[in-house]
């Protein structure tokens, strides 16, 4: 969710892009293994979209603090995908497309949707039968009642929110590791994101108190943050399953009440 500013917190700042948030932008699954920077990426924005960690990103492509990425510059996004051949390709100019020397916009003009919509264009959505077995369990992340479903047009709640009261307890959806706290993303509050295997991420947004900390393994079920309001005017739990980036309805997923 590294970006092009100097900072020693586990995320960048990413605002919002011509007056919009990420909801406002479809996100598909992304199944590419190079992604070339557009002006407004961040890594950490290019990690969720495509459904990874940013360390493991900035660790295939050798990418330092504070992880400044350059318009036209190529991001491996698979492991398999070395850096050092990355690099010298773009150093000899083979297949580099960078255009600029120059970071993309500082934090306060950071874009979030233009490149999850550019870079997930013509992707197939997986079907029920497709979901992986690594996640052997999913569970609700709270008991309260669901006040938003989710919908998939464009503009739509890319996720399902509950009611609730603050300090209500968060739960983790299914074991995993915490790639993602704090408070960037515009439009989430303070952030909670759970990687349960190479295709799937949830995410718990609005938190009052985050309980974990990033690179931690957590269980299904372990409280990771209480019910709060930030990031909104209401108490709040927003909560999202996402497949290779793409917003996967969490109901598809939850056990039945």
């Amino acid at each position: 969710m590294l970006s092009c500013s100097t900072r020693e917190q586990p995320a960048p700042v990413v605002e919002i892009y011509q007056g919009k948030t990420f909801r406002d932008f479809q996100a598909d699954t992304f199944d590419g293994k190079k992604y070339t920077v557009q002006k407004g990426d961040t890594l950490f924005s290019i990690a969720w979209f495509s459904g990874n960690d940013y360390r493991d990103l900035a660790k295939i492509n050798h990418i330092k603090t504070p992880y400044n990425i350059f318009p036209g510059q190529i991001i491996s996004l698979r492991k398999q995908e070395t850096a050092s051949k990355s690099n010298k390709n773009q150093q000899t100019g083979q297949t580099s497309k960078i255009k600029s020397n120059q970071p993309v916009d500082p934090p306060q003009k950071q874009a979030y949707g233009k490149s999850e919509k550019n870079v997930n264009e013509g992707s197939i959505v997986p079907s029920v039968g497709e979901f992986p077995n690594q996640v052997s369990q999913w569970i609700w992340p709270t008991s309260n009642v669901v006040t938003s479903m989710f919908s998939a047009t464009e503009a739509g709640n890319k996720g399902i929110d509950f009611a609730g009261n603050g300090g209500e307890p968060i739960l983790a959806a299914a074991d995993g590791k915490v790639v993602y706290t704090g408070s960037a993303l515009r439009g989430f509050g303070n952030l909670v994101i759970i990687k349960h295997s190479d295709a799937y991420l949830t995410a718990y947004a609005h938190n009052d108190k985050i309980l974990v900390k990033e690179q931690q393994w957590i269980t299904s079920g372990q409280k990771i943050a209480t019910m709060g309001k930030s990031g909104t005017d209401s108490v709040k739990l927003h909560f999202e399953v996402r497949f290779k980036g793409k917003s996967i309805d969490p109901l598809i997923f939850l056990p039945k009440k």
